[in-house]
C-alpha cells in the first residue's frame, strides 16, 4: 500500500464508489461476496488498491492543510511545484490555541513579541501526493485554506 487504508466509516461512505471499483474489474456483487469469504487475503488487497486510488484523488485535489497544536500552527499551501508555508509559534505559557479562548487571544495579540510568524517553501520530492500525505499522518488536515488566506497578509510569503 502506498497511502493507507480506508477506515470502515470511509468504506461504507464510499460504497457506491467501491461497488463501481469492482464492476471495472468485472467483480459483480455475488463474487465479492464470495471473494470475502474464501480469499479475505485477495479482497483486502482490494479495498488496499481502492483506497490508494481514492487517497491519490483527493490528494491531488488538495489545495491546502493545516496543522494546529496548542503552541504552533503550520498552514501549508500545495501549489503546483512546491508548498508555501506559513508557521505561527506562540511563546507564551498558557496560551492554547486549539481552544476557543487562546485563538482568541492570538486574533487579539497578534503583534505581541510573544506571537512569532515564520513563512518557508519547500519543493516537492519526486511525488508530491506523498509529500501532502506524510503531512496528514502527523496530523495535518485537509481544508479550504481560510486561515492560509487569512494570516498570508501578516507575513511575506515565500
Amino acid at each position: 500500500m502506498k497511502y493507507a487504508r480506508l477506515t470502515k466509516e470511509q468504506l461504507e461512505e464510499l460504497h457506491p464508489e467501491f461497488i463501481n471499483f469492482l464492476a471495472t474489474q468485472s467483480i459483480t456483487a455475488d463474487e465479492w461476496a464470495t471473494i470475502k469469504e474464501k480469499q479475505p487475503l485477495v479482497a483486502e488487497e482490494e479495498i488496499d488498491v481502492f483506497s490508494d486510488l481514492v487517497w491519490e484523488g483527493v490528494l491531488t485535489k488538495a489545495q491546502y492543510l493545516e496543522h494546529i497544536s496548542p503552541n504552533q500552527m503550520h498552514l501549508f499551501f500545495l501549489r503546483e511545484n512546491n508548498m508555501a508555508l506559513i508557521a505561527i509559534k506562540i511563546n507564551k505559557e498558557n496560551i492554547d490555541i486549539t481552544t476557543a479562548e487562546g485563538y482568541g487571544w492570538l486574533k487579539e495579540n497578534l503583534g505581541d513579541d510573544d506571537v512569532v510568524f515564520m513563512s518557508a517553501s519547500k519543493d516537492y520530492s519526486e511525488d508530491r501526493n506523498e509529500d501532502k500525505f506524510k503531512l496528514i499522518r502527523e496530523g495535518a488536515v485537509i481544508t479550504r485554506g481560510d486561515l492560509y488566506k487569512w494570516f498570508e497578509r501578516f507575513v511575506d510569503v515565500k
